[in-house]
């Protein structure tokens, strides 16, 4: 925001040097950015912070500065035009179809206004502001504008077909040729001002050509407005147009500057331009705008916050000078001010105390002065993706931050699971110009990184993220935002595996972790698995296919494993509990067994588990083997056929356990297989095998 310190003045004697000015306004919260001398002013740039719109005018700048150095508040211009001629609403009309988007929509009429050259006064103060004269019309809405940050319209009144506004959506297929003199193409989502026939400007963004004023214009249609911030956002943002108004627009404004606008730039064509303003307004909501809520203040919330007692009348001086005034019994516990209509931020307690800490100043706050506080407990999430943290860094992983937004040639591999049903979410706006997706993965982002890591000789980058992905809902509903943990990794597909396991194990969830096999287009045949944990849904792992290999540009195989972060927070235990180490030994024994090639290891696990009781506390796969010799033990199995090795431990926790307690739960898990999945032992048949 460019403020002039001539235009200032106007409003309060500004007898401080211009650098005592900006370091105050910047230990308040807005920043000096650059001062420049124009024509014998200065144009002072300052940086407003996004829930300070009503700093995006002179007359807010001017406050904060006589609030700031303790001057007399600032008396804003009552603007009282003189009118005359018909009513104008026998003249003309507005009609709103879209009051959602648009909660205000006024209009008045002048006629018989002569459009020339500005004075010399109005030309400086808006060239110091770096804006062009147009003519005197246009420039005084601009003045205003930038008086008090409420965007103006004029429009050529003769020059409306049917003599009309009407606010609605556009249709699809129109076209609007704006007065930066290029046509847009007008799509159902943005809201136009149109005449009876066509849209004659871009709500809150840019004015039409064909209707704006020009020299010959002689009578004047003035429109003063409120429109919905999203609205306009995305009107800007879809055509890559950006205008003073839609700045302003962008933001939360005043909802009573609409009408003194519109009053204040009529007084101003008046004096300048001539003509007459007929008595009336065309307003869509002419019913008077309630005040805002009272604010309650608790001066002892002062000390606790600040750390710092304050006098009861500095306080109170403080927001009145900023224009909140009281409206309790000064000695009154506590007091009760009234926010104004421009202070759109101010709606709490804490926010008036920062806004008597700005003032006071933050710089009058010691260092070393004690605030109470008390040290606050680490949630659930925050403890599991801790331990998380520390978990796969010391498994070599390093963490990685990605961008939210992917192309869609990465999201489509990865249906039908981790995508919703509905299609991913799109930015209409994104600074790259591929990535315009919000990822329902974070694999894809992963799988990027690790590209990009290969590319610069990386070629072992194990990487790993927790972020949200986004997930759309059905209508218009704000999309499901959930946390997830992923990692991609060149190791083993039993050594990603290993990590999950190691990651449970860590975060002491006891149910036994299931992969199922699943077929995704991304990962190779037979290299992929749903993971689950007692039936709830966990994630997934697969190792990438050649096929996508080659479309990423990754050199080495690849695997990627993706979990759901609530489900590792319900089931984890991060608070330790004592097991007391067993005192008993254990026994281990291996086992092979001939199975159908096809058989899932997960149903081989859950057969043994079971069978295996209370004594059998481990089972680990241990290896495959596929061989002609297999053939002579194959039994009853039809098919391909393989052996599967894996070893068990036993123990018992009261007391030691013998050789033949344990060749009887072996020999156990081996019935249990062999009438389950006709499994043979795969080699000469021990003796248990036939008790």
């Amino acid at each position: 925001m460019i403020v002039s310190w001539n235009w200032l003045s106007q409003y309060l004697r500004l007898d401080m040097s211009v650098e005592d000015l900006t370091n105050r306004l910047s230990l308040t919260g807005l920043n000096h950015e650059a001062t420049e001398e124009i024509d014998g002013d200065l144009a002072i740039d300052l940086e407003v912070t996004s829930n300070r719109s009503d700093c995006l005018g002179h007359l807010g700048i001017a406050r904060e500065i006589a609030a700031v150095f303790g001057k007399p508040p600032v008396v804003m211009p009552d603007p009282n035009p003189p009118v005359g001629g018909p009513d104008v609403a026998s003249l003309a009309a507005v009609e709103n179809h879209e009051p959602d988007l648009c909660p205000r929509f006024t209009a008045r009429l002048l006629t018989g206004v002569r459009v020339g050259p500005s004075p010399w006064w109005l030309v400086r103060r808006l060239k110091t502001l770096g804006q062009d004269s147009v003519n005197n019309v246009v420039d005084l809405t601009n003045y205003v504008l930038y008086e008090r940050g409420q965007p103006l319209h004029a429009y050529d009144f003769d020059r409306l077909e049917g003599r009309r506004l009407i606010v609605r959506r556009a249709s699809a297929g129109e076209k609007l040729h704006a007065l930066d003199k290029t046509e847009y193409s007008l799509t159902p989502d943005m809201l136009v001002i149109a005449d009876a026939q066509r849209p004659v400007a871009l709500a809150g963004v840019m004015g039409g050509l064909a209707t704006g004023i020009q020299h010959d214009t002689v009578n004047v249609l003035l429109e003063s407005a409120a429109f919905h911030p999203l609205t306009v956002r995305k009107t800007a943002r879809a055509l890559g147009l950006s205008s003073a108004s839609s700045f302003r627009f962008e933001r939360p404004i005043d909802p009573e500057a609409v009408d003194w606008a519109s009053r204040r730039c009529a007084e101003l064509i008046l004096e300048v331009a001539g003509g007459q303003l007929h008595p009336g307004v065309l307003d869509t909501r002419p019913q008077p705008i309630p005040p805002r809520p009272p604010v309650t203040l608790r001066l002892a919330q002062i000390e606790r916050v600040l750390g710092i007692t304050l006098d009861r009348d500095r306080v109170i001086g403080i927001l009145e000078a900023l224009g909140i005034p009281l409206c309790s019994q000064p000695e009154a516990e506590p007091l009760v001010f009234q926010p104004p209509s421009w202070r759109l931020d101010v709606d709490r307690e804490i926010d008036l105390i920062e806004e008597v800490a700005r003032i006071h100043g933050y710089e009058q706050i010691p260092e070393d002065r004690v605030v109470p506080m008390a040290c606050s407990r680490r949630s659930p999430r925050e403890r599991v993706e801790s331990t998380v943290r520390e978990t796969l860094t010391a498994l070599g992983f390093d963490e990685a931050y990605t961008f939210s937004l992917v192309s869609e040639r990465l999201i489509a591999p990865l249906q039908p699971d981790s995508i919703a049903v509905q299609p991913p979410l799109r930015t209409e706006h994104s600074s790259r110009s591929r990535e315009n997706l919000l990822r329902p993965s974070l694999v894809p982002s992963l799988l990027q990184a690790r590209r990009h890591n290969e590319a610069h000789g990386v070629t072992d980058a194990d990487l790993f993220e927790i972020a949200h992905v986004f997930l759309p809902r059905a209508g218009h509903e704000v999309p499901l935002e959930l946390p997830r943990l992923a990692w991609v990794t060149g190791r083993s597909f039993l050594e990603a595996k290993g990590c999950v396991e190691a990651l449970l194990r860590r975060l002491h969830i006891d149910a036994p972790l299931t992969a199922t096999p699943v077929r995704r287009d991304l990962f190779a045949e037979g290299r992929a698995a749903v993971l689950t944990l007692e039936g709830d849904h966990l994630g997934f792992l697969g190792e990438l296919s050649e096929a996508w290999r080659d479309r990423l540009d990754l050199r080495k195989v690849c695997r990627a494993v993706e979990l759901e972060l609530e489900c590792l927070i319900r089931r984890s235990q991060t608070t330790a509990v004592y097991r007391p180490i067993p005192t008993t030994p254990s026994i281990e024994r291996e086992l092979s067994i001939m199975v159908p090639r096809d058989l899932e290891w997960a149903r081989v696990q859950e057969a043994v588990r079971e069978a295996g009781g209370p004594l059998l506390t481990a089972i680990t796969f241990l290896d495959t083997f596929e061989s002609e010799q297999l053939e002579r033990y194959r039994g009853g199995l039809e098919g391909p056929i393989h052996s599967l090795h894996f070893g068990m431990t036993f123990q018992d926790p009261e007391r030691t356990l013998t050789g033949a307690e344990v060749d009887e739960v072996v020999a156990r898990i081996f019935r249990t297989c062999h009438e389950r999945f006709r499994a043979e032992v795969a080699g000469p048949r021990p003796s248990w095998t036939s008790t």
